[in-house]
This record gives C-alpha cells, sequence and structure tokens, in this order.
C-alpha cells in the first residue's frame, strides 16, 4: 500500500507549488510589458527635422541710402526662437519637430542693400543649413521686397540658392509681407506660401504661425508639396497707404481669403499688393492660391484676381491728404488733439532714408510757432549724431547750435541748422542709440543718433514729452500704426518729397513692367488666368 504524505510535507509542496505559479505569472507579465515597450518604442514617432531662415528688409531703390549688414541684427542659433511666440519652448508647435534654427536678420526699411552684405548674410545661412542636412522642411521668413545692388529678385535668389543646398525633397513654407514681391521663381520653390492678410500688419505673427502650421500638418500628414499653385500677376501697383485693410475695397478684398481656405482641397490663398517704391520687373501685386484640388485652386485664383482688377478704381488714401502747407493750416486751426501730420514722403517704415529736412525746414519757418506761446508740435524725428553730441555737451537746459539731416537724402533739401534749448536726452535706445530733444520756438524737435520711426507712446515719455496732450504731432510715417491711430484726435496725411513719395507718378519709373495701373489708368484688362506653376522638384 501506497503510504500518505504527512500534513508538513503536504503543506511544503503546495507552497512551492504556488511560488512557482506566482513566478512563472511575474515572469509571463515581465515579459509581456517588455513586448509592449519595444512595441511602443517601434511604432514611436519621429519627429520631423525642420530649419527656420530668413533676411528681411523693404528696401526703396528711389532712396540714395544704402543698407549694411549691421542694420539687420541678424540673430542665429535659438536666439533665432526670439522672433517666434508661437515657438517657445513650452509651445505645442516647438514639440512638434526638431527645430534647427539658423539665421534671422530683419533690418528697418531703407536703401538698396549691398551685395556684400546679402551674400554674408546668405553665406552664413547656406553655410548653417549645410551643416543640417537632410532636412524636411523650411520655415523661410522674408519680407519679399529686399533690393539688392545688382539684383532684380534677391528672394528669389536666395531661395534658388537655398534650395540647392538643401534639395527639393525638403517642404519650403515661405512666410511674406503683403507688400513683398513674389516671382515666378519664389513660387516655384516655395512649396508652401503665405502673407500677412491686414495693414497695418497686426496679423503678422498670426500669418508667420500659420505658414509653421502649414508645413507641420503637410509633414505629419504626409501630403507634403500641394500637387498646384496657382500663380496670377495682376499689373496693379499700389502704395501700403492706399490699400489699407482697414477700409475699403482692402477690407472687403482680404476677408475673401479664409473662407477659401476652409475648402477641402485648398491649403492656403494669399494677396500680394506688392512694393511700390522700387523700380525692378517683378514689382506688381500677386494672387496665389495653394492647394490638391486643381479645379479648385484655379478657379479660386482666377475669382480673387478679377476681383482685385475690379476694385481698382476704388481704392483710395487710407486718411485725408494733403500738402504740408495745408496740413499744418488744418492742424493749426483744429480743435481737436493730437492733431497727427503723417510726413509719408520720408517715411523710414517704407524704406526712406529718414533724413529729408524738407517738412522741418517748412515748420520751423512758419510765425506761429516762433514763440514758446504757440501751438505746441511734436517733430518725430531728424537723424543728426553731430546735433546729438553737441546737445549731449550742453546738457539738459543748456544752449546748442549745430546741424542735422541730410546725410544721406539731400535732395530735397540740405542740412539744417538748429538753435534751441536742449529739454531731454535719452541713452541706449536700440534703434536711434541716442536721442535728444531741442525746444525752438513751440516745436520739440527729436533728434537721433540714427535714424529712427516712433510708433510708441513709450517713444515720447521716454523723453519727456506727452503726445496726448501736445496740439500737434508730426511723425515720418505713413498710415498710422494702431497705438498712434487710437490717439488721434485728427489725423491727415501730408504727400511730402522723399524717397517714398506717395504720388507714384513722380518717380522715375524705368524698369517696371507696363502697362501698370495707375500709370496706365486707360490700360485694357489684362490677362488673369491662372499660371501653374511647377513644383519645387520639377524643372
Amino acid at each position: 500500500m501506497r503510504s500518505l504524505p504527512d500534513k508538513r510535507s503536504f503543506l511544503k509542496t503546495s507552497v512551492n507549488c504556488l511560488v512557482l505559479l506566482v513566478l512563472t505569472a511575474l515572469s509571463a507579465l515581465g515579459q509581456t510589458k517588455l513586448v509592449e515597450k519595444e512595441s511602443n518604442n517601434s511604432q514611436k514617432k519621429v519627429l520631423p527635422k525642420v530649419a527656420i531662415a530668413g533676411i528681411a528688409i523693404e528696401s526703396s531703390t528711389f532712396s540714395p541710402a544704402l543698407t549694411q549688414e549691421d542694420a539687420f541684427h541678424a540673430k542665429t542659433g535659438v536666439e533665432v526662437f526670439s522672433y517666434y511666440p508661437f515657438l517657445e519652448s513650452d509651445s505645442i508647435n516647438r514639440k512638434r519637430a526638431q527645430w534647427i534654427p539658423t539665421l534671422k536678420g530683419h533690418a528697418l526699411p531703407g536703401g538698396t542693400v549691398t551685395r556684400k552684405a546679402y551674400e554674408s548674410l546668405l553665406s552664413k545661412t547656406l553655410n548653417m543649413l549645410e551643416e543640417n542636412v537632410p532636412l524636411d522642411g523650411l520655415f523661410l521668413d522674408i519680407h519679399g521686397a529686399m533690393s539688392v545692388v545688382g539684383l532684380d529678385d534677391p528672394e528669389g535668389d536666395l531661395i534658388e540658392r537655398i534650395r540647392k543646398v538643401v534639395g527639393n525633397n525638403t517642404l519650403i513654407s515661405t512666410s511674406m509681407d503683403l507688400h513683398g514681391n513674389v516671382s515666378e521663381r519664389l513660387a516655384h520653390h516655395s512649396d508652401l506660401i503665405t502673407c500677412y492678410r491686414m495693414a497695418p500688419h497686426e496679423d503678422a505673427i498670426e500669418s508667420k504661425k500659420r505658414a509653421v502650421d502649414n508645413l507641420l500638418s503637410r509633414l505629419e500628414n504626409g501630403k507634403g508639396k500641394p500637387a498646384y499653385k496657382a500663380w496670377i500677376p495682376v499689373p496693379i501697383l499700389l502704395p501700403g497707404e492706399k490699400t489699407s485693410t482697414r477700409i475699403e475695397p482692402g477690407k472687403s478684398l482680404y476677408a475673401q481669403l479664409e473662407p477659401i481656405t476652409k475648402q477641402e482641397g485648398i491649403v492656403d490663398a494669399a494677396i500680394w499688393i506688392g512694393y511700390a517704391w522700387a523700380d525692378e520687373p517683378r514689382n506688381h501685386a500677386v494672387v496665389m492660391v495653394t492647394g490638391d484640388n486643381e479645379q479648385l485652386v484655379v478657379s479660386e485664383a482666377e475669382k480673387l484676381a478679377q476681383s482685385f482688377w475690379n476694385k481698382r478704381n476704388e481704392f483710395q488714401f487710407v486718411a485725408p491728404t494733403a500738402s504740408l502747407e495745408e496740413s499744418l493750416e488744418k492742424a493749426i486751426t483744429s480743435t481737436v488733439h493730437p492733431y497727427i501730420i503723417s510726413d509719408m514722403g520720408d517715411n523710414p517704415t517704407a524704406g526712406g532714408a529718414g533724413d529729408v529736412t524738407w517738412s522741418l525746414r517748412e515748420i520751423l519757418a512758419r510765425p506761429e510757432f516762433k514763440s514758446e506761446e504757440g501751438p505746441s508740435l511734436i517733430y518725430a524725428s531728424i537723424p543728426g549724431p553731430d546735433f546729438v553730441r553737441e546737445a549731449i555737451k550742453a546738457g539738459i537746459g543748456g544752449e546748442v547750435t549745430a546741424m542735422a539731416g541730410a546725410a544721406v537724402d539731400n535732395r530735397y533739401a540740405p542740412p539744417l541748422k538748429l538753435s534751441g534749448t536742449v529739454t531731454s536726452i535719452y541713452y541706449d535706445d536700440k534703434d536711434a542709440e541716442t536721442e535728444v530733444v531741442v525746444q525752438i520756438g513751440s516745436i520739440s524737435v527729436i533728434v537721433t543718433k540714427k535714424r529712427k520711426p516712433y510708433h510708441h507712446e513709450s517713444d515720447f515719455t521716454n523723453l519727456g514729452l506727452n503726445p496726448r496732450t501736445t496740439d500737434i504731432l508730426v511723425v515720418k510715417i505713413g498710415y498710422l500704426v494702431p497705438e498712434l491711430y487710437e490717439m488721434r484726435g485728427d489725423w491727415i496725411m501730408a504727400l511730402t518729397p522723399g524717397g517714398v513719395d506717395q504720388d507714384l507718378n513722380r518717380l522715375p519709373y524705368k524698369r517696371i513692367k507696363r502697362p501698370m495701373y495707375p500709370l496706365d489708368e486707360k490700360m485694357s484688362d489684362p490677362d488673369l488666368r491662372a499660371r501653374l506653376i511647377p513644383l519645387s522638384d520639377i524643372e
């Protein structure tokens, strides 16, 4: 007979079996977790590698000024991110790609860029891109109205040379100012392209973000380059002050864009007004629509172009215009303040040299301002490094006499001798470097070491000036930026001379394509059929 195991032996055997079962289960669970982890790792999405680059300026060929490299204040590496709040370290878009910031330079509008400056900035950009190829994408942030000595189409040259480095497989998304110019070459090498939809450019950051969102989306969904790019040149060349989206017809023209982009098969739609103060064949308006539905891309582009052309006679200045003399008469008799006068012809935000003395000379000659008891007027501004140096020597409260202005553009008036009392000195401004205020009669003239546009209330309050309580405020600007616009009691735009003269008929155009509206008002209707631009990987 088999003997039965005793109780102690039975319990021991049972425990051992239970331990074995537990260990086996834990081992199996561990193997499962390991398999799941390995599976997850193998399925983990590899982020696209996307570079950032851009050289941007709006430069007038009708100004004698030349723009040097230091004017671009170029940033490289991680400093480039400071231009883009939507790419901050904790932002969603920052986490959607492996970002390679190369070089981004943005200069205050001015004169033609020297070839040396352009080649230097571009060479640095190309070297940094070459160090990081292959790339899945490139966000190209440009203006579109850069003029360079010896080049007709600088942005077209720039993107073509970039394309040779990054190759045809890299998806390039180009962001532009609506006052830029789009040549066929720029359109060809850009896979995605867009521009601002507001003037003044309150949507600048929003538009750049749209360019990045379009790029990342096309990389993530695998669709890559949109299949169709419709490009239509529109023979219209108008200043921004006549095409502001604050008023009609610019307001309703640009309002058509967003609904178009909501349609299936459309990626983006854009209208470029073009840049009026450069004499190059590419300077004219352009309409572009990109997407994957050929019929829709073509039809929407043609509708936009025709709508633009049909409205050409409706474009008017965004504010009343007059001669400087008439503007001053209105300002002096006005009962609302501040009465703002835009000194438009030498506007540095459009490419003027910023140192034309013609308007200031006319103002100083007016008898109304000879006495401190006259209407208070702030003039912003005139560059005069010699004057600034002498004012610093005199100190606040001291008397100063020195020359200012017309060191670059003396075609309309010579340098001015200014004599008055120094009331303010401000150092370390990022644009002007040093600013001083000299009181001459009832006029406060702001004199700067380097030219500077005055956009913000703080630009004045830093100097002890209150633009809200002055009777008259004269600024070298075109249409008012939002802060000045909200401040105005009344406003007029003075048709003054300079490198960005608003009277285009006074400009000596020789090389733009003709006929061109409004220079040729009686021209025949143009061919506004869409031209499908080949994809960037098709020569």
